[in-house]
């Protein structure tokens, strides 16, 4: 069993198109082909390993969204351990993350001036500048040093072995202090084959990648799984819902994954858009990160004519976890689906595992799931529990096996001991037919403790106020779980990854 990712990239054929990019974005440089991509991992690794830096060793990557972005991630982490950052960090945030990490060096874009060349120069960490081949084809690069090369030799050389770390990033830290999450190459590689086994994925699939590759989503999930496969990746350079239909129109992908904000964006520009819409041969659109709502799934199916599969992922089991399948199998809206790579558990507060259709703390067991935080053994010990990894999201099996989130834990809504799942009240708000998006979030009340709050975005060229919004909740829902609040926003506040943000979102629209 394949269980690096050099073994993976190795396994394909040298003519098949591995990296791309949309033609309007490519400036006129062809696909990169698997020989071409084996040949850049040598490269980087003689590179490396002249650098001082080998196995183990750490190397940030901090580089705008595209296909340099996913060949230095694949090329680096067969050599040494990746750590990729957002590069719109500003500067007290790269000084806790490079201090954290202990990077050994880090890989910025050739023309990088913003504020993390001085946190690196601050913190001592090597900066090795990253200039593509601009007469070569498309993802191919070199790197040089801005200062004379070490000289040092690199501790331990050689391509990466499976247990060593390939990837390591951080959790998002809303609640606590980000911790370091470590993933083997025996991790990425399981997770890269789970979901190629769930998609059914070929060397004749393309996906169209509009993730941030600074996250194990589009990393794992479009980039990773899409070689592994021999199939290609057209990595574009982030998200831009402006270009999203003439990118689908250039690449024609047979697939791509995003979370769900990205997917409303698409929708909403659509009907404009109808004529490359018919055009489009997608045999499907997945989805994962967070919950997508079951009338989003409906009308992107009915929108584009392919299944919409969503997933359930997460950083700590290196992405999926579950998955609903392809067809002629069952989807169900609403659900994430069957266990897809990891065993999938509920478990009670006690550690006991829960038979189906009772709610309790999902946990997870597997070949794709971290060993474990990094020098946090206080973390661990409340993260591990009988072997089983505890998620922290709330959920039940059904009886087929199908996986229903009710809610993170930590977000489910404590009103005055009455507990509200945030993903019911959303579903419901999501059916008024003036509703584009919606998140439910807690917001403080001084003798309940928290209280119900919703924020909303309407559709373009809809009306609703927030009385009309609550008279509509009031036959749907119990009554403490209708909203006290409804904020009517043009946008709601996003995390870096497009991710909605319950957590803090009180405080960011002044209601606590």
């Amino acid at each position: 069993m394949t269980q690096t990712i050099f073994d993976l990239i190795e396994a394909q054929n040298d003519e098949a198109i591995a990296v791309s990019t949309p033609p309007s974005e490519a400036e006129g440089r062809v696909p990169l082909n698997f020989q071409g991509l084996k040949a850049l991992i040598n490269d980087v690794h003689t590179d490396l390993n002249t650098f001082g830096i080998g196995r183990n060793d750490r190397v940030a990557i901090v580089l705008p969204n595209g296909p340099e972005m996913a060949t230095a991630f694949v090329s680096v982490a067969c050599s040494a351990t990746t750590a990729p950052l957002n590069p719109a960090y500003g500067q007290q945030e790269f000084e806790f993350y490079l201090s954290d990490l202990k990077a050994k060096a880090i890989i910025l874009a050739e023309e990088e001036e913003g504020p993390v060349v001085g946190v690196a120069q601050s913190l001592g960490i090597p900066v090795l500048r990253l200039a593509p081949n601009l007469g070569d084809p498309i993802g191919t690069f070199r790197l040089f040093s801005e200062a004379a090369r070490s000289g040092e030799r690199a501790a331990t050389t050689g391509f990466a072995a499976p247990a060593d770390t390939a990837l390591v990033l951080h959790t998002s830290g809303t609640t606590s202090r980000p911790k370091i999450v470590p993933l083997s190459h025996e991790n990425l590689t399981a997770s890269a084959r789970h979901i190629g086994s769930t998609l059914n994925l070929s060397p004749q699939d393309r996906c169209l990648n509009i993730m941030p590759l600074f996250h194990i989503h589009g990393l794992i999930a479009a980039v990773l799984s899409s070689l592994a496969a021999g199939a290609s990746v057209s990595c574009a350079p982030g998200f831009n819902a402006l270009k999203a239909f003439s990118w689908l129109e250039e690449v024609d992908p047979s697939w791509y994954t995003a979370v769900p904000t990205m997917h409303q964006a698409i929708l909403a520009r659509a009907p404009r858009n109808q004529a490359i819409v018919d055009k489009l041969r997608l045999r499907l659109i997945r989805s994962s990160s967070s919950s997508l709502p079951p009338q989003v799934m409906n009308a992107l199916e009915e929108t584009f004519g392919a299944p919409v599969i969503e997933s359930y992922g997460m950083t700590e089991a290196a992405h999926q976890m579950a998955s609903n399948p392809l067809p002629p199998a069952t989807r169900k809206p609403g659900s994430v689906g069957i266990a897809a790579g990891p065993e999938v558990a509920i478990m009670d507060d006690a550690g006991v595992l829960l038979p189906s259709g009772e709610i309790g703390e999902v946990v997870i067991l597997g070949p794709n799931v971290t060993k474990g935080y990094e020098n946090n053994p206080e973390a661990n010990a409340t993260a591990f529990i009988n072997g089983w990894f505890r998620t922290g999201d709330q959920g039940m099996i059904d009886n087929e096996g199908y996986l229903r989130l009710t809610g993170r834990l930590k977000e489910i809504i404590n009103r005055g001991g009455e507990k509200v799942s945030p993903l019911e009240v959303d579903e419901v708000i999501m059916d008024h037919p003036s509703v584009a998006q919606c998140v439910t979030f807690a917001m403080p009340h001084k003798s309940l403790g928290e209280e119900v709050a919703a924020a909303i975005v309407l559709r373009e060229g809809h009306e609703a106020t927030e009385a009309e919004i609550r008279k509509f909740l009031q036959s749907r829902l119990a009554d403490f779980k209708i909203p006290r609040k409804v904020v009517i926003l043009d946008e709601i506040p996003k995390g870096a990854t497009g991710k909605l943000q319950r957590i803090g979102l009180a405080e960011k629209l002044g209601l606590a």
